[in-house]
């Protein structure tokens, strides 16, 4: 493998580098979020200011798109999840998943 060269900055979203933290208000905003995990950003999305009906489907629709994208979801808290691209490792208490 030859090294890089001087100067290069990789694309962070190429390299999966990027972590968005979202907090929707709205459904959309949820779609978004999606979106960013399929141009390879982590997403951290917290659901806590969606009105309640609201909050099971964006997790739905979000688990969806994940698992559609081949990624990976995590419960971090009550309404907080973390969605990342396929080839992120997650590790969570000293496990791998």
């Amino acid at each position: 493998m030859e090294p890089l060269s001087p100067g290069f900055a990789p694309n962070p979203q190429a390299w999966g580098a990027e972590v968005l933290v979202m907090q929707p208000t709205s459904f959309a905003a949820v779609q978004e979020a999606v979106m960013a995990l399929r141009d390879h950003a982590t997403v951290v999305l917290n659901l806590s200011s969606l009105p309640p009906g609201e909050m099971q489907r964006a997790a739905d629709f979000m688990a969806g798109g994940a698992f559609a994208l081949d990624g990976q979801q995590e419960r971090l808290g009550e309404t907080v999840f973390l969605f990342a691209p396929h080839f992120v490792q997650l590790h969570r208490d000293g496990g791998t998943r």
